[in-house]
Parts: C-alpha cells; structure tokens; sequence
C-alpha cells in the first residue's frame, strides 16, 4: 500500500458557497420554488425602492422641489427635525434635552455590561436621573424654567419608555410573589389588580388618568399629565409581567424549595437566592416581548395631547406645506421604534446566553 494515499477532495457543489446554497436553499423542490419565487419578488421591488429612497430623493430641498421630484421627500424629516425630536421645547433652550437624551442613552450603554454592575452604577444612575430632570424643568441659576407642557419629541418618548418599565418589572416580581402567596388576603388583592388591569385595553386606563382621575382630586390640586401617564404605563405592564413572572415560580420544581428549607433560609432569603435568579432566567424571552410591546404603545399617549415622537411627526404633516409626505416620516419613526426593540432583544439575548454560561 502507497505510504501517500491520494487525498479525495469533497465534490465542488457539497462545499463552499454552491454548498451552502444547495443544502440551504435549494435542497428540496420546493425550497426552491420559494427560493426563485423570493428573488423575484425582490428584484421587482428592491430596484424602484432603491431608485425612490435613495437616487431621486430630495435630502434637504423646499417642499415645492419635493413635489417637483420623483422620489422620496426626505427634506420633510431634515427641515423639521428639531420640531420632531423635541416638540415645543423652547428653540434656543434645545440643547437640553439633547444633552438629557444622549446622559440617558451613555447610561443605558454602559450598563449593558454585566461586569459594570456595582453599587456605583447605582450612584451613577440617580445622580444622571437627577441632571436630566433638572436640565429638562430648569429653574435653577443658568437654566430657565421649562413647564412640562412644553416637553415632548424624542425626550418624552424615552422618559414614558425607560422609566415605566423600570418601575414596571420589580412591581409585576412583587404581584407575582402576591399572587402565589399563602395569605388570602394578600393573593386575592393581587389576583383582582392583575384580571382588572388585564382586562381593559391601555388606552382605557390614559384616558383614566387623563380624563376621569382629576375628577376625583379636591379642588386646586393637579397632578401632571405625564406623570399620571407614566403611571397608568407602569400599572398596566406590571400586571403582564407578573403573569409571566409566576409561570417561572410554577416551572420551579419543588425540590429547590425543600433545599432552601434544609439550609435555614427564611422565605425572602429563599425568594431572593434560590427562587427567583431560576424563575426570572426562565422567563427572560416572554418578559421581553412584554417590554418591546409595552415601548410599541407609549406611542398611545397621543390620544390624550402628549407631544411624543409620534404626535410631533403627526403635527408635522398637519402644516399645508408637508402634507402629502407621510410614508417618509412612518418610516422615520419606524426606524426609530425598530431600533429601541431590536436593542432590547438583541440585549435578552446576550444576557441570556451570558446567564447559561454561568450555570455551566
């Protein structure tokens, strides 16, 4: 026998690229068929869509020269961007909430990392909380008085987002925690907030807060109206959340309770080291999906007069001279949404896998 056997190399068409396309694309007829059908829907629409966003669009042109165009109007977006960020926050006071979006945005960032979690993050977090509140309200030496009427864009659109569901998830663990309680009196109340809450639609409770709960305060009191749509956000999430929070404390087997009874754990200690870093690893995905769908409808706080992104854009095409361009600003705030939900699942998803690897 030859000490060099002739190596046989794998057919061209198993390896490489024509490999990859055979065994992922083309390995049944009708693989195929979806395949050819897939890249010719999307040589008919990719090429004029290209040519409409991007080759014959208007960038930074009048309106008249838009509607002189073929293609999309983004001028409609660069020319009253700062309306659509910020709304009717004062003109030359704008870098305000531009230096509170971007404190918010770096705080967000750095605390994507695990390793960066410590008690002074935490001191990190209420001291940025506290700068961005001032600079948004003003009314300290350097920085004029803003009434939050005048807030809106952008700025309320992360403020209704980031702190609803930061307030909303540790009060959904505590009415999950309620709902599996042992004391009738504590798991009744929380059984009756979660079915009441869950069984009206968002936009019932805004107008709650917004409409019907001023009714009910003594005369000369008001509470403000975003506050009280914060509210009414964290409520309605929280009571999602620990529906989703208690199917992880039922996935738990038995056996870890009876572990934590072995060790002398009392029952916050058990919640706290055994129970809940399993139950709320189980349940990251579903949580998540609540979260993304919860930022999706803070969009809603447009039907009670809250200036958000959304309504900004809104009144925004309302003025004659923009009218005509909605598909270019709904993709604009389409972008803006897909990247605060793709943020937070491509985030689940490392944390998840950073959580597996630890169990390992």
């Amino acid at each position: 026998m030859s000490e060099h056997a002739e190596v046989v190399k794998p057919p061209v068409t198993s390896i490489g690229v024509v490999g990859w396309l055979r065994q992922n694309l083309f390995n049944t007829p009708l693989n195929s068929l979806l395949t050819l059908a897939t890249l010719y829907f999307l040589w008919t629409v990719l090429p004029p869509f290209v040519r409409w966003a991007f080759l014959d669009a208007s960038w930074f042109t009048p309106s008249q020269v838009c509607r002189d165009g073929a293609g999309a109007c983004w001028s409609v977006i660069t020319q009253n961007i700062r309306f659509i960020l910020f709304g009717f926050y004062p003109y030359d006071q704008q870098w305000r909430p531009m230096t509170a979006v971007v404190l918010l945005l770096g705080l967000l960032f750095y605390s994507r990392d695990r390793k960066n979690w410590s008690k002074w993050l935490g001191y990190a977090w209420v001291v940025g909380l506290a700068s961005m509140g001032v600079l948004m309200a003003g009314g300290v030496p350097g920085l004029p008085a803003v009434e939050s009427t005048k807030w809106g864009g952008l700025p309320l659109t992360l403020l209704l987002s980031v702190f609803g569901l930061t307030a909303a998830y540790p009060l959904g663990v505590i009415l999950a925690l309620g709902r599996q309680s042992k004391m009738p009196a504590v798991k009744v109340l929380c059984v009756v907030y979660i079915e009441m809450i869950r069984g009206v639609p968002l936009i019932s409770l805004l107008f709650m807060g917004s409409i019907i709960f001023p009714l009910f305060l003594p005369e000369g009191i008001t509470i403000n109206k975003i506050l009280r749509a914060q509210v009414a956000i964290i409520l309605f999430t929280a009571a999602y959340i620990a529906e989703v929070v208690r199917g992880g404390l039922q996935a738990i087997p038995r056996g870890q309770y009876e572990a934590a009874e072995s060790l002398g754990l009392n029952y916050y200690l058990t919640m706290r080291l055994v129970i809940l870093p399993q139950a709320l690893k189980i349940v990251i995905p579903p949580t998540v999906s609540i979260l993304i769908s919860a930022f999706k409808d803070t969009s809603l706080v447009v039907i009670i007069a809250l200036y958000d992104v959304l309504k900004t854009s809104q009144t925004v095409l309302s003025n004659p001279e923009w009218m005509g361009f909605s598909r270019e600003v709904y993709i604009f705030l389409a972008i803006l949404y897909f990247l605060g939900c793709f943020s937070m699942s491509h985030y689940s998803r490392k944390l998840e896998m950073e959580l597996s690897t630890d169990n390992h």
